[in-house]
């Protein structure tokens, strides 16, 4: 493995100038990054060493790269006097959250990030065998719960310009209806970072069997700017079988901290309350409802992250590799090559970069870290990787 430099929280911080320069980021943008990275959490308050991990730049798990803001802290900081009690002051979570959708709370269940609710629905919805309708690749761990529960999957193929074939989902859904438990969707999906469209949604709901839930997966809703995008949860409000997910990982830097919700109308959250294990402790709860109001701190996350993901995804491209459109906190290059030796030589120089995606085997993902770390990101892509294109396809010959 090479040396990696330790890093502080001042060489971080002191960092950003260079990486601003290089990414030339609108001053703007570039003032939020500093306000973010200024209050991020503590990790990088510590020299540590070479292989430590807090030494890597962490560019595999489409993490917020800035911690939580000084609000959510706070309020977790304080939540810390409840640690022995099994009932406490929560905050309301739910009632913030069925306010912040303009819903009743009994359209609300909480989970253990959006990840646990994907659980709690194969558990529900696939029992007896029942399928669930979706594409490969995307957010796997849905196939993952259907296996666990001795459920299949009907995987369909993207198509070329890597979106969801809704059409092909459609006939699936329709030719197996009898069997089928939910249809899943992730929009933005995960990890090609396109959207599908609010029209494309439409089509999906009105197109199936009226009575098939169909689980909409918006974990990256907050980073997508595209009109033809819309949250799905108006079908909710309508009564129809739609189970929308969201996460406080992302946009609310709060990944560790485990905290994730469903909305559904209340007889599918009857369904898949039964299967919740509601694991949800003080300090996410208090800080859940602090993340919820502090929509500044969303508005900068979302700010920062789309300029830098325009900016290295161009610079990229100037360089001859091809870019996936995407509304997310991350993007594919196709490195015209095997992926995973790739990010081994990453991981060697200190970065980390997201796991193959079968069957794209040759796209790497790449999540959308600070600006030091896009910086180093860039840096080691140019000591990987070929400059131009044509090399990149000579090197996939290797």
């Amino acid at each position: 493995m090479e040396a990696k430099h330790p890093l502080s929280r001042r060489g971080f911080v002191g960092g950003l100038a260079t990486a601003v320069g290089y990414l030339s980021l609108s001053p703007s943008t570039a003032r939020a990054a500093e306000v973010l990275m200024r209050q991020g959490g503590g990790a990088m308050d510590r020299p540590f060493a070479v292989d430590d991990y807090d030494s890597y730049a962490k560019l595999a798990a489409n993490e917020n790269p800035y911690g939580p803001p000084e609000s959510v802290m706070n309020a977790m900081t304080q939540a810390f006097k409840y640690s022995n009690r099994y009932s406490y002051p929560d905050g309301n979570l739910v009632a913030e959250i069925a306010k912040h959708h303009d819903v009743s709370p009994d359209n609300i269940l909480l989970g253990a990030g959006s990840g646990e609710l994907l659980s709690v629905a194969a558990l529900a919805l696939l029992s007896g065998g029942r399928k669930v309708v979706g594409v490969d690749p995307t957010f796997m761990t849905v196939y993952q719960y259907a296996t666990g529960v001795k459920a299949d999957s009907i995987r369909l193929p993207l198509l070329a310009d890597y979106r969801q074939d809704i059409p092909a989902m459609i006939h699936a859904t329709r030719n197996n209806w009898r069997d089928v438990g939910f249809v899943y969707l992730c929009n933005p999906n995960n990890p090609t970072g396109r959207i599908i469209t609010s029209a494309e949604v439409k089509s999906l709901l009105d197109g199936i069997p009226e009575d098939v839930p169909v689980l909409i997966d918006e974990a990256y809703h907050h980073f997508v700017n595209d009109s033809a995008y819309a949250t799905a949860v108006p079908y909710v409000k309508e009564g129809r079988p739609v189970i929308v997910t969201r996460t406080f990982s992302k946009i609310a830097a709060l990944a560790g901290m485990r905290l994730g919700y469903a909305v559904a109308p209340p007889e599918l959250i009857n369904r898949l309350r039964p299967h919740s294990i509601g694991s949800i402790n003080a300090l996410v709860k208090l800080g859940g409802v602090a993340a919820l109001r502090d929509t500044e701190s969303q508005v900068r996350v979302k700010q920062v992250t789309i300029e830098l993901r325009e900016k290295t995804t161009r610079e990229l491209q100037g360089i001859g590799y091809e870019i996936i459109p995407s509304d997310a906190n991350f993007f594919m290059v196709n490195l015209k090559r095997p992926v995973q030796p790739v990010i081994d030589d990453f991981k060697k120089k200190g970065v980390l970069v997201g796991r193959p995606f079968p069957p794209m085997t040759q796209h790497l993902r790449v999540s959308i870290g600070s600006p030091t770390e896009m910086l180093r990101f860039m840096t080691a892509f140019r000591e990987i990787m070929p400059v131009n294109g044509k090399a990149a396809g000579d090197m996939g010959k290797r």
